[in-house]
């Protein structure tokens, strides 16, 4: 059962990923179409087709290999101006060809110089939105499943509910009960499972935080518990045990303190939390995935040492889809109740959004943010121009750029080669 339920998990990440993409996708055909431009494929995955079908003038399908996606803007690049070729090849070597090629493959989604339904000539604004829209769609797909997960969900919560009671107090050398160990404070008091604790020293606790705050500084002070107890209150006295126990300094650093100890074990649910609490953890993820973004060559060159020399790896690193996708089937296989898995999984699946918005808005190319940085800079140029009352700037031809953009996706490749030997050799585990 245990491998059905790992093969379920991974199986859900994959279709997870793929309607984030297909989103991802729709954010920018719905401005792209919307603002007039001619869009020939709109396809999730890459490599051969499985399916398709034609609507409307553009192709809609689904391909083999289900890492990506992408749609066909007619026009991404102003014409290739003409250019001196030597034998049918472009001159000037290996890179100046690629050029070329890319602009024979742009030049061939034209229909003519006077095409107007292409995505060079719309206005900056507009440009800017079509590519946004794509890693906005993931932003806004990842508030809805947080929303779902926390407002719908809610969150694991210590109540003020008692859930169990510790038979003795412990010692540092010992958490087993002798017959000579003495009685936990809380049992000997009175206090009993499904007891609802109300206030303590005529403090109102909301939950069981709260009231273990108080209860671990008031070592050896005699408290007064009001609980709750088949609808009626009960006040009961108890004196918290003195007990040492390690506590954590913010610079990492560990000493030995004295608290209070009653021996109260509490309940755990479901606490939902306000509507606002779903759009606040995707802006804290964003800032958690951007630190790793910044450092992506650093922690991925760190992530292969791991993997080389057998080290556990940094469980907050970054992962491949095949590492989210183990991580998803550990979900999925867990002993745990099937509300924790379900949980659990959307935590993944948002948090993969995240890093597909972070990422996406990297400014290089072929990233969303490399060509939003190419309209940016046409828009400086024009904006340049109208100041000193020159002649309009001509769009700008990114197909120059094509040997950085190779390079940046043979860097991409091998990050991501290496994330996927790490994540099946050396994997991240929850368990």
């Amino acid at each position: 059962m245990e491998i059905l339920a790992f093969i379920i998990g991974v199986a859900l990440m994959v279709v997870g990923l793929a309607v984030s993409i297909a989103l991802h996708e729709l954010g920018h055909l719905w401005p792209a179409k919307k603002f007039g431009v001619r869009v020939g494929q709109y396809m999730i995955g890459f490599g051969p087709t499985l399916w398709s079908k034609r609507w409307r003038g553009t192709e809609y399908g689904f391909k083999a290999i289900p890492l990506g996606g992408y749609i066909s803007m007619a026009g991404m690049y102003p014409p290739s101006p003409q250019a001196a070729t030597r034998d049918g090849r472009a001159a000037g070597g290996f890179f100046a060809t690629m050029v070329q090629d890319a602009r024979d493959a742009n030049d061939e989604t034209l229909h003519g110089d006077d095409d107007t339904h292409v995505f060079y000539r719309l206005p900056i604004h507009k440009r800017i939105v079509v590519m946004l829209g794509g890693p906005l769609m993931n932003f806004f797909f990842a508030i809805v499943l947080f929303s779902i997960l926390l407002t719908g969900i809610g969150v694991q919560t210590a109540t003020t509910e008692v859930a169990r009671l510790s038979e003795c107090v412990p010692t540092t050398s010992s958490t087993e009960c002798t017959d000579g160990s003495p009685a936990a404070p809380a049992e000997a008091a009175g206090i009993q499972p499904g007891d609802v604790i109300v206030s303590i020293d005529g403090e109102p606790v909301a939950d069981f935080a709260e009231a273990s705050a108080i209860i671990r500084s008031s070592p050896g002070e005699q408290l007064t518990f009001v609980v709750e107890r088949d609808g009626s209150e009960q006040t009961l006295q108890i004196t918290p045990a003195t007990i040492q126990t390690e506590v954590t300094a913010a610079d990492g650093t560990t000493a030995t303190q004295e608290v209070g100890f009653v021996g109260i074990g509490p309940s755990v649910e479901y606490v939902q939390q306000p509507i606002w609490a779903g759009p606040q953890m995707a802006v804290q993820n964003v800032g958690a995935v951007a630190g790793i973004i910044w450092q992506l060559p650093v922690k991925v060159w760190q992530t292969g040492v791991d993997l080389v020399t057998g080290q556990p790896r940094d469980p907050n690193g970054p992962l491949s889809i095949v590492g989210a996708s183990r991580l998803s089937g550990e979900v999925a296989a867990a002993d745990s109740p099937v509300l924790n898995r379900v949980a659990g999984f959307l935590s993944l699946l948002a948090s993969l959004n995240i890093a597909l918005f972070v990422f996406n808005l990297i400014p290089l190319l072929p990233l969303d943010g490399g060509h939003i940085a190419v309209a940016l800079w046409e828009g400086i140029k024009r904006v340049w121009a109208k100041l000193f009352r020159r002649p309009p700037p001509k769009p700008v031809d990114a197909t120059k750029l094509v040997p950085l953009t190779f390079a940046v996706f043979v860097a991409l490749l091998v990050m991501g080669g290496i994330l996927i030997l790490a994540d099946l050799f050396n994997p991240v585990t929850l368990f």
